[in-house]
This record gives structure tokens, C-alpha cells and sequence, in this order.
């Protein structure tokens, strides 16, 4: 027992002080959002739009990157011959408007997830516990949803809990495209979460169906079976990512950056003043 708490007397501190402190280093190869120089594309160029798997990428007037459908692979940007766009290494991705994961020429900035509105904030601001639901996903996002669990990030210090039931929960933490199979049971789990409630929505599959769009057998993301709040791109998201969107819900982060509350357009009006 004394080589084990001398042990870890020896380790120090490992819980990282996001975000009161500076946020960890993302590695190098971590891919955010990506920018568009318009002026280097050749007119009638398809290449990046041909190489996207998922259609994220359009032109239609403006060339468009969709998030919520990008898989971060960089095949858009590897087929581009003029080298046109370009994969940033910012982390914070999340936002509460799904029309906000459009990246275009003209507006590269992301109009970020803002807090909760007040009455939310009073309930869910200092315990908020979420039932994870897995609607078919491959186990990336639920991994790095994991990884906010462990001893370097302590989710648990912000107030937010995994939960093992709905009836626990104050919302849903989706992953996955939501198969034909999950459907039910992904509109069952929010039934059984009390209102107020908020659904988050992790990861391409959850948000578009991911890779797996228009396959006959998902609905392609959880909005098609409940109503999302927030929504953070990735394949998989990073788990800072997922813990920069949380925190933002919460009004833990304010940057300038947000627009509009997540969540106000539904539960706020089930509140009672």
C-alpha cells in the first residue's frame, strides 16, 4: 500500500486545467475545420467534389464542405490540384445550429454552440447526466466519448455523468448513424428521459448518417427519430472536441465565436417560470 501512494505521489497531477488553463496539444495529423481559398480553384475543377465519399463537398455558386457530413479525410483536399483547401488544426468544432456546419468560400469562420438559455443553465448547469446511446456506430465516437472518463480529462469535475439508465438522464448522448434496428429503441430511450431534456449528437453518423448515408437499412443520423441541440462533427470527433462542445452547452465557454443558445427553441418552453 505505501509503494502504491508513493507511486502516486510520483505521477503528480494529470487532469489537464481546460479550461481554465490552456487546452492540450492536439498532435499534429488532428484535422478541424477546414478553410477554402477560392482563388486558387480552376474554374470547372470537380476534382474535390468527386473525391468526397459522403457529398460533403458541393459547388453550387460557392464551394461548400458540410461537417456534419465530413469524415476529416482529406481526400477533397489530396484530389484538389491547386492545393484550394486546407484542413486547420482547430479543435472546436461544435455548434448548436445544424445549419452551421456549412463551411463556405465567403464565411470560414464557425459560428460555435453558445449556452443554454438561463432557465436550462439552472437546471443542467452544475449536474448534467447523459444516457450514451449507441445507434449502430462503429465504437470510434463511443471510445472517445470513454476517454473523457479517464484520469486526464475527469469529466466528472464539470458535473457531467454517464448515466446507465433514461430515467437517470436530463438527455441523450447519440452516436452512430441510427439503424433500422436502433430506431425504436433510440425513440423509446428519449421518451424515458423527463422533460426538460437535450440530445447531443456525436459524430458524422449520428449527425448525417456518416459513411453510411442513404444505405437503406439507417435514417441517416438521430435527427430523423429525436431533436438534436448540439451537434459536433468528426470521424471521430477528438475527445476535446466533444468536451469543448459540452462545455460550451453549459456556458463554461464563451469566446465570441456563438450565436445562437443551443437548446432554446424546445425545452426551454416546457419550464415553468
Amino acid at each position: 500500500m505505501l509503494k502504491m501512494i508513493y507511486a502516486r505521489m510520483q505521477q503528480g497531477h494529470r487532469t489537464t486545467k481546460y479550461p481554465d488553463g490552456p487546452a492540450p496539444q492536439v498532435a499534429d495529423r488532428f484535422r478541424g475545420a477546414p478553410t477554402i481559398d477560392v482563388a486558387r480553384c480552376r474554374d470547372g475543377c470537380r476534382a474535390c467534389v468527386e473525391a468526397c465519399p459522403t457529398g460533403a463537398v458541393t459547388l453550387g455558386g460557392k464551394v461548400r464542405i458540410d461537417l456534419g457530413r465530413c469524415l476529416f479525410c482529406t481526400d477533397c483536399a489530396d484530389a484538389c490540384p491547386e492545393h484550394a483547401i486546407v484542413y486547420k488544426n482547430d479543435y472546436r468544432l461544435a455548434v448548436g445550429v445544424r445549419s452551421d456546419l456549412i463551411v463556405e468560400q465567403d464565411t470560414q469562420i464557425l459560428s460555435l454552440a453558445a449556452a443554454m438559455n438561463a432557465k436550462l443553465l439552472k437546471l443542467f448547469g452544475r449536474s448534467l447526466k447523459l444516457r450514451q446511446v449507441s445507434a449502430g456506430g462503429c465504437n470510434a465516437c463511443e471510445a472517445d466519448i470513454n476517454v473523457l472518463g479517464t484520469v486526464g480529462w475527469d469529466l466528472g469535475r464539470f458535473g457531467i455523468q454517464l448515466v446507465a439508465s433514461p430515467r437517470h438522464a436530463d438527455g441523450l448522448l447519440v452516436t452512430g448513424p441510427v439503424t433500422r434496428n436502433m430506431e425504436l429503441a433510440l425513440k423509446k430511450t428519449y421518451d424515458a428521459v423527463a422533460e426538460p431534456k437535450i440530445v447531443i449528437a456525436v459524430g458524422a453518423c449520428a449527425i448525417s448518417g456518416g459513411p453510411y448515408l442513404d444505405h437503406d437499412q439507417v435514417r441517416n443520423g438521430a435527427e430523423a427519430v429525436v431533436p438534436i441541440d448540439l451537434y459536433i462533427p468528426g470521424c471521430p470527433p477528438h475527445p476535446l472536441t466533444i468536451l469543448d462542445g459540452m462545455l460550451r452547452l453549459l456556458g463554461r465557454i464563451e469566446d465570441g465565436t456563438e450565436r445562437k443558445p443551443a437548446g432554446q427553441a424546445r425545452p426551454a418552453d416546457l419550464i415553468a417560470s
